[in-house]
């Protein structure tokens, strides 16, 4: 396709679609994959809580390592996506295709840390949480982290391939990938877990494998997308050199963006800690929680990925009206999710829970536990969409403070706190507790967004 044709099609689409139109073309797609991986993930839990429920400890207890995994592939995602796609708003093409290749070295070195993680970290990681605890929690949790990690391959040429997608605006493949894991996933999942047709029992293993061979194909997908479709791009690696300035405008948006999903990873594991002391079935009903409200949230999370190079293009190309109107639009369909979310832990918390065959103790806490923490889903909307538009205006460090303060500077003391006065039962409050002082702090940071960049852009097209 010629560079011409490729200019005119970029412009007709991120500058001159329909705002609303626009954000449904580009985050529809993407929340529907992100749904379709928050059901696999759902699912993947049901499963392996069939097993027993020390088999859904051990899968639980992985997640602050899989959460510092999906951290760094994501948010050098984030830190591609903005760079690429300003370079796009800019129609400098010749940057855009040197962020890509930039972009991809860096999953492989990231890829290649985590493989090393794989064989050194898992056996310690447990340990610093169950201490002396289950043996069969212990051997478990160490199967399924192992091969999740050491095989992580897959999830960042995933991650790779579904980002130069989006930057382009051509998220519907970006769906077609995503949606090709979570399938064969959820296909895998009882075959390996039970072995069935002839297949081996693996155990919690075979939720490992299935989830890897899920996300290597995903990759491929993914791949093939791009050499098809993706003009904009040219991964040819002629010429290819690797260029500090473009890692730097890279990292400058990614390692806010990587340190603000890791912290999840601190806090998990610190609420591992605090729960487990109560019992091993407090620690279970966490991780549930964590399944569940995905199912929620990854959706908000796609429509992030679908408004983010909206947002960066029309920083570019100085929009500042359809700037405006994609944050308010956007807000308005997170808040509605968002209230399902809440509507689900409030009524149902019982049903949620029988999914993963809840015990009597796990239905007695559990119960509690998502009438709690669901409350913070009334807020947590405002503060998703605010850490978007930082993300992509180049101000990732202030989604960062945002992060620190929720996960580390109030929730985790919080919870700690609740927990030595007054128990398992007012733990969950550190959730609410924290999610408001989320809400305070965004929007003042938007605030001085708006006031230092968003105001001073040209009104432009609407």
């Amino acid at each position: 396709m010629e560079r011409k044709d490729t200019k005119q099609i970029v412009e007709n689409k991120m500058g001159v679609m329909p705002v609303n139109k626009l954000i449904w073309n580009m985050s529809l797609p993407m929340m529907v994959s992100m749904l379709v991986q928050a059901l696999y993930n759902i699912v993947d839990s049901i499963f392996v809580a069939r097993l027993s429920e020390d088999a859904l400890t051990a899968v639980s207890l992985a997640f602050p390592l899989q959460t510092m995994l999906i951290a760094v592939g994501a948010g050098t995602g984030v830190g591609v996506n903005a760079v690429l796609s300003k370079s796009l708003g800019e129609k400098n093409f010749g940057k855009a295709n040197a962020t890509a290749l930039n972009g991809g070295f860096l999953y492989i070195m990231s890829y290649l840390l985590f493989l090393i993680m794989g064989f050194v970290a898992v056996r310690p990681f447990y340990v610093s949480q169950l201490g002396d605890g289950s043996p069969e929690i212990f051997d478990m949790g160490v199967q399924y982290l192992s091969i999740v990690m050491i095989f992580s391959m897959g999830i960042f040429g995933q991650f790779f391939f579904e980002r130069l997608l989006t930057s382009t605006g051509k998220t519907v493949f970006s769906m077609v990938s995503q949606l090709s894991g979570a399938i064969t996933n959820i296909i895998l999942d009882p075959l390996l877990i039970f072995g069935l047709l002839g297949l081996p029992k693996m155990g919690v293993a075979g939720a490992a494998v299935a989830t890897v061979i899920g996300q290597c194909v995903a990759a491929v997908v993914a791949f093939a997308c791009n050499l098809k479709y993706n003009h904009e791009i040219n991964l040819s690696l002629k010429g290819f050199r690797l260029s500090g300035n473009l890692i730097g405008s890279i990292y400058m948006v990614g390692i806010p963006s990587i340190i603000m999903q890791s912290i999840g990873s601190v806090m998990t594991y610190s609420m591992n800690k605090i729960l487990i002391d109560f019992s091993s079935t407090a620690t279970a009903v966490f991780g549930v929680y964590f399944k569940l409200q995905s199912f929620f949230f990854m959706p908000v999370f796609g429509l992030n990925n679908g408004i983010t190079p909206i947002i960066a293009y029309s920083y570019g190309a100085r929009q500042r009206k359809r700037m405006m109107k994609t944050i308010k639009f956007s807000m308005g369909i997170a808040f509605g999710l968002l209230l399902l979310g809440f509507a689900g832990f409030e009524l149902v918390p019982h049903v949620l829970l029988r999914m993963f065959d809840a015990s009597g103790e796990m239905m007695e806490i559990g119960c509690r536990a998502l009438r709690i923490i669901g409350i913070h889903f009334l807020l947590a909307w405002f503060c998703i969409i605010a850490g978007t538009v930082f993300q992509a205006l180049g101000k990732a460090v202030y989604s960062m403070v945002v992060s620190i303060m929720r996960q580390l500077v109030v929730l985790v003391p919080a919870a700690y706190i609740l927990a030595k006065v007054g128990g398992l039962e007012v733990v969950w409050w550190a959730f609410p507790i924290a999610e408001l002082m989320s809400l305070a702090v965004s929007a003042i940071c938007l605030a001085n967004i708006y006031k230092k960049i968003i105001k001073s852009l040209p009104e432009g097209r609407e």
